[in-house]
């Protein structure tokens, strides 16, 4: 621990006021703070140097003020105070996955240069003191910035959705939506070295050739081309979808719910579609998860971190093997990072979308 602090200055980005509807940049702002790389006596904490942050369309939730409870808390927006005859604003730092380098510990399991990924600011330099939730980075024959993506979170709800949720067969019909980002295009790249027949839909002409050149998927279709989905997969799946990788929902949902086959699974991620709706859509196919015997199932990857290790021994060696792939979207500059996630709800991104604060 330190006993003298050096103190520096620290960007920011900060949450200003709940979102409804689509989230704008404005909803954000970066400011320039100092912090002083000390910890309080006492604590347990650490302090960091922030490298890579990731934007996740979880986060979109995290902007909205929720009147049930949710599995994630909202952003703080900024708050209206007052100290005498001043009024002030105190801003809340948003906070989401990222990269860091120990500068300063608290904590016995973690030592002044350590590199780890979990939880921190959209800042330079945070004080993290839940350091249970902090990963350890061991392999770093790999990029740094894979710890954002493939060997981090959602890797994790890519392997626990797939592997999990799903229980793949070889020769089973795997259909994924949303499949060029962070998550998809690594369930399909998952799911043919199971064995499996895989199709993928994505948003672009550039995004379906990555699926279908890049991440060696069977057959992949851009949805916006497609006036009617069902017919759509009908074509691709004649026989029917065994496993649907969720991502999407609304519309998607409804029309893959009758082309699956009977004792399908279907692992529910996540659903963009619905993410800026003040109305979310309805559902009409429910009946075919009977009819059918079909399981669907939401997760949470916190759910299955305790099998990081195992998906580790999976991932590593497939990675240095050239048998898993992954492409990144990379944006310089923290200044950069409220476009970089606003851009995931207008499928801005092509892959993972990894925002670079410092490269040391």
């Amino acid at each position: 621990m330190a006993s003298d602090g050096v103190e520096v200055s620290n960007k920011q980005v900060i949450f200003k006021d709940y979102v409804t509807g689509f989230p704008k940049e404005s909803d954000m702002e970066l400011r320039t703070s100092t912090a002083k790389l000390k910890l309080p006596q006492g604590s347990t904490g650490l302090v960091v140097k922030n490298l890579y942050l990731s934007c996740d369309p979880y986060m979109r939730g995290r902007m909205t003020k929720h009147e049930r409870p949710s599995y994630v808390q909202s952003f703080n927006p900024g708050q209206m105070s007052s100290s005498r005859s001043l009024l002030f604003i105190i801003f809340s730092t948003v906070t989401g996955y990222g990269v860091a380098k120990v500068l300063e510990s608290g904590d016995p399991k973690f030592k002044p240069g350590d590199l780890v990924w979990g939880h921190t600011g959209w800042e330079e330099y945070s004080v993290i003191t839940a350091t249970e939730s902090l990963f350890k980075i061991h392999h770093t024959d790999v990029p740094l910035s894979y710890y954002t993506g493939l060997l981090g979170m959602p890797g994790m709800t890519a392997y626990a959705g797939f592997f999990e949720i799903c229980s793949p067969k070889k020769g089973e019909t795997v259909y994924i939506s949303a499949a060029s980002g962070a998550v998809g295009q690594l369930v399909g790249q998952f799911a043919k070295l199971t064995g499996c027949y895989v199709v993928g839909s994505a948003g672009s002409k550039e995004k379906v050739d990555l699926l279908k050149n890049k991440f060696g998927f069977d057959e992949a279709f851009n949805y916006k081309d497609e006036p009617d989905l069902d017919a759509a997969l009908r074509r691709y799946f004649p026989d029917g979808i065994d496993i649907y990788f969720e991502n999407v929902g609304g519309k998607m949902l409804d029309a893959v719910l009758p082309n699956m086959r009977l004792k399908g699974r279907i692992a529910v991620c996540g659903m963009i579609s619905q993410y800026n709706l003040e109305k979310p859509e309805g559902i009409h196919n429910l009946m075919s998860l009977i009819v059918k015997q079909v399981r669907m199932e939401g997760f949470l990857v916190f759910s299955y971190y305790h099998l990081y290790g195992k998906f580790l021994e999976t991932v590593l060696p497939a990675i240095k093997e050239g048998k898993i792939t992954y492409v990144e979207d990379v944006v310089e500059g923290l200044e950069n990072a409220p476009a970089a996630l606003i851009g995931l709800f207008a499928g801005r991104n092509v892959g993972k979308q990894v925002v670079v604060v410092s490269r040391e």
